[in-house]
């Protein structure tokens, strides 16, 4: 009986603990990873959401990095982290992603993470190079049937989101396409300039590149016309009805991080997102600002990683 009572008495000690932890929470710095070195697009998201987060959380938001094996070194380490709030990673597309690439993934991408919120999405541009004949969707589709096989597009890499895109628009399209994978978006639309490939799939950052007469702008692959290009149609209004790729972005804490942080948390992510000042510098960058409570994130990423399985296996996409 004894023991009995030290037990209980030792289980609502560490309930009170857990409490009372909560309900100061946060009193230290919160740490962001990034799955991806610095100057890429998560990058570019997650530096004014920190200063955002840090207005609204009132403690320091240090961004680490952590990049390698495509985003799975970094997504590992957060698995494994104290549950406590104050390690987060910041996911990609890759993330849904991955499951179909990596069988052996070290973790599960639903079970062992807890859902903060959705941060914004990235829309993907077709641009192709100048002296190619297609300017169109409708003449993109035409000259790929007429030429099967022969029409080539670039991508960030195998597995890569602006990879994916291409079997997509092929699979979508019924028509062939040659896929040249390439080490990074920055090669990949380098070649399209070049005309070492006809076109490639890219971020909006790259506009100012078509701007300039090096690249045209085909069609973008969000469900509405961006901002940015407002006289640039979707692949969908183009003619490729269903057709729709968005990179995105959100943030993940460890499995058992407690309901009380994750709604700390995830209010001041949604105000962050939300706020003026962190709108106008994504929105300049082509992305789209999308915050949402935790269990819509995780309910998205559900969706994205059983759509992706099936763009992978009709490819039958395989990593070396």
């Amino acid at each position: 009986m004894k023991r009995l009572i030290q037990q209980l008495l030792g289980a609502a000690a560490l309930s009170l603990a857990t409490v009372a932890h909560a309900a100061s929470f946060p009193d230290h710095a919160v740490e962001i990873i990034i799955p991806y070195p610095p100057g890429g697009t998560a990058d570019a998201v997650a530096r004014p959401l920190s200063a955002a987060l840090q207005e609204k959380l009132g403690v320091p938001i240090v961004v680490s990095y952590k990049p390698g094996a495509g985003g799975v070194i970094a997504t590992q380490y957060v698995a494994r982290a104290k549950p406590d709030g104050y390690t987060m990673v910041m996911v990609l597309a890759a993330h849904a992603i991955n499951p179909s690439l990596y069988p052996n993934l070290p973790y599960d991408s639903v079970k062992d993470f807890t859902s903060i919120g959705m941060v914004a999405k990235l829309p993907l541009v077709l641009y192709t190079n100048p002296k190619f004949p297609a300017k169109t969707v409708p003449e993109f589709i035409k000259y790929a049937k007429d030429n099967p096989g022969r029409l080539s597009v670039a991508s960030a890499g195998n597995g890569n989101t602006s990879h994916l895109a291409t079997e997509l628009f092929a699979t979508t399209a019924g028509v062939k396409l040659l896929h040249v994978p390439y080490k990074g978006g920055g090669p990949s639309v380098t070649a399209a300039m070049g005309g070492e490939v006809d076109a490639v799939f890219a971020g909006p950052d790259s506009l100012h590149l078509a701007k300039a007469g090096r690249l045209h702008t085909v069609a973008v692959t969000s469900p509405e016309r961006l901002a940015l290009m407002p006289d640039v149609p979707t692949v969908q209004e183009a003619g490729l009805k269903g057709y729709e790729v968005q990179g995105w972005y959100g943030l993940l804490a460890p499995a058992g991080t407690p309901d009380n942080v994750v709604g700390v948390l995830n209010k001041a992510l949604t105000e962050a997102v939300k706020d003026p000042k962190f709108v106008k510098t994504v929105e300049d960058l082509g992305y789209i600002p999308s915050p949402s409570d935790p269990a819509g994130f995780m309910d998205y990423i559900k969706q994205e990683t059983a759509r992706w399985a099936k763009v992978v296996k009709d490819a039958d996409i395989k990593l070396q």
